[in-house]
């Protein structure tokens, strides 16, 4: 076409052709150029939801780590220094692309790059001198190969290797052979001569597999972590029977479950009687009253951030500690008449509140413990019953003797015998009486009595002094002269016109 003495016509269809054809040329370079674009939106555009995934991962072993700990708690050490080797990474592949995009001006109205426009690379002319690589070039290069070497340094374990051999296969620096089998340099392979859209397009595919090696690294740590959490080496077959004490001939109910000793499960909180130690609460308490007690509290985890309650329960039988013999007088069960007398009733191994106990004239004042305040009659029979856990019911009988209260003895001045002393002090004494050697503690009150003074008549009394009857009899007697108080009169304090046996009399001698 060129060749041969031509025309000027002809010469200038052939040159209009020429032009023709690096028009065309022009439009398909044009095309492939915004290709190259489109396909750098995409790549941000994943890399851009990419890193809001893995900071969400990241956040999600954290919050493991904080509520359970143990195998969390080592992921996620392990992700956040990967999460400093992939910032620092991205971060300078994010710089090379800035480098290469110098000079061109982002669209206000669409946001893009003027990409038929970037179809030049001399932005990045530094990378590469000759046919090797500039000052610049082995920078990137030793770059990609420190992250190689901090990534295998923190995912030493095997449980990696996978993702490592992924990012060796995706960063391998090798010579690359071209389409004439020559070895290129990896950079001027990838990148020279390449237009800058080309460029930033490629270095947002190596922005992409650094998003990508970060998310299968926390997805690997976080699925570890879960795994040896629930291993079964964790849990024990533990026998959680419905009581802790049972009757003989009573049925044993139960279950077998699985618990799970395991530090990496830890409450927030607990409520009940003991500690948390290692996961699992450590039960520390005093028995109560005899019978069948109720244990129970509650365990408050922390769950995706919501509070989970976990309620428990559980039944235990308190029993008599065996530390003394039941020994019973069984002619001496005695009660007296006139006074309140105190009696405990409980049956071994059944809880107060399912006793029975019931008498003439008994009534219950606190948790087995009983008065009996007897009536007619010379015994009182207490029935007692008790309802067991199982539902059966027990039941004996004691048969006690009634009796009236010992006569007792009078005092002036709340002495007894012969009382010494001047004429004076008698005038004012008070006349009383006391029970000796009995063990109840009554209130007496003496409501009258008789005086005689040796040689005069006898001076009835009513109440508790010496009335102007007695004091006139008292001024005729003399130093010696003995005073005797008898036929006491004594009342019990609460028991109505109940009286006392005969009082024995008490005397004042005058000195």
């Amino acid at each position: 076409m060129a060749g041969g003495k031509l025309t000027p016509r002809q010469k200038m269809i052939n040159l209009m052709y020429l032009v023709f054809i690096a028009m065309l040329a022009m439009n398909v370079s044009k095309e492939v150029i915004s290709g190259f674009g489109l396909m750098n939106e995409k790549f941000e555009s994943s890399n851009t939801n990419s890193k809001l995934t893995n900071e969400q991962m990241l956040g999600a072993l954290d919050a493991k780590a904080a509520e359970a700990k143990g195998e969390f708690a080592t992921a996620s050490v392990t992700a956040h220094k990967v999460k400093t080797i992939t910032d620092n990474f991205y971060n300078y592949i994010a710089s090379l692309k800035e480098q290469a995009t110098k000079g061109y001006e982002v669209d206000p109205e669409t946001g893009k790059l003027p990409y038929e426009e970037m179809d030049k690379g001399d932005n990045i002319a530094d990378w590469f001198t000759g046919e090797g690589y500039g000052k610049k070039g082995n920078e990137i290069i030793a770059t990609i190969n420190q992250y190689k070497a901090d990534m295998k340094a923190v995912l030493a374990d095997k449980k990696y290797a996978a993702i490592i051999s992924e990012i060796e296969s995706k960063f391998d620096l090798s010579d690359v052979k071209n389409k004439d089998g020559i070895p290129v340099k990896f950079l001027s392979y990838h990148f020279k001569d390449f237009p800058a859209i080309a460029t930033v397009a490629k270095l947002s595919t190596w922005q992409n597999d650094i998003n990508k090696a970060e998310s299968d690294v926390y997805s690997a740590a976080l699925g570890k972590a879960a795994v040896a959490a629930a291993s079964y080496s964790n849990y024990q077959a533990i026998v959680v029977l419905d009581k802790n004490a049972y009757f003989q001939g009573e049925a044993v109910t139960g279950k077998v479950v699985l618990g799970r000793y395991d530090e990496n499960t830890k409450p927030t909180g607990f409520s009940g009687p003991g500690k948390i130690v290692n996961g699992q609460a450590v039960i520390s308490l005093t028995a109560g009253g005899v019978g069948e007690q109720t244990i129970g509290g509650q365990f408050t985890f922390t769950e995706d951030g919501k509070t989970i309650p976990l309620k428990f329960s559980g039944k235990y039988v308190v029993v008599p500690r065996p530390n003394s013999a039941t020994i019973s007088a069984d002619k001496m069960n005695v009660v007296y008449r006139g006074v309140s007398n105190p009696i405990s009733i409980s049956f071994a191994g059944i809880a107060d509140n399912n006793v029975n106990a019931s008498a003439p004239g008994l009534s219950k004042v606190g948790n087995g413990k009983y008065v009996m305040n007897p009536q007619g009659g010379n015994e009182v029979v207490i029935n007692v019953s008790g309802k067991m856990a199982d539902g059966k019911v027990a039941s004996d009988r004691k048969v006690f003797r009634i009796k009236g209260i010992p006569g007792p003895t009078g005092t002036i001045r709340g002495e007894t015998g012969v009382v010494k002393g001047p004429k004076s002090n008698l005038e004012i004494a008070t006349i009383g009486a006391k029970l000796e050697d009995f063990d109840f503690d009554v209130n007496l009150n003496v409501v009258g009595f008789n005086l005689k003074i040796t040689g005069q008549p006898t001076v009835v009394v009513q109440g508790n002094r010496l009335n102007a009857q007695c004091k006139a009899a008292l001024s005729k007697a003399g130093r010696g002269d003995q005073v005797t108080i008898s036929e006491i009169k004594t009342k019990l304090v609460g028991a109505g016109s109940y009286l006392l046996p005969r009082t024995a009399p008490v005397i004042f001698e005058i000195q």
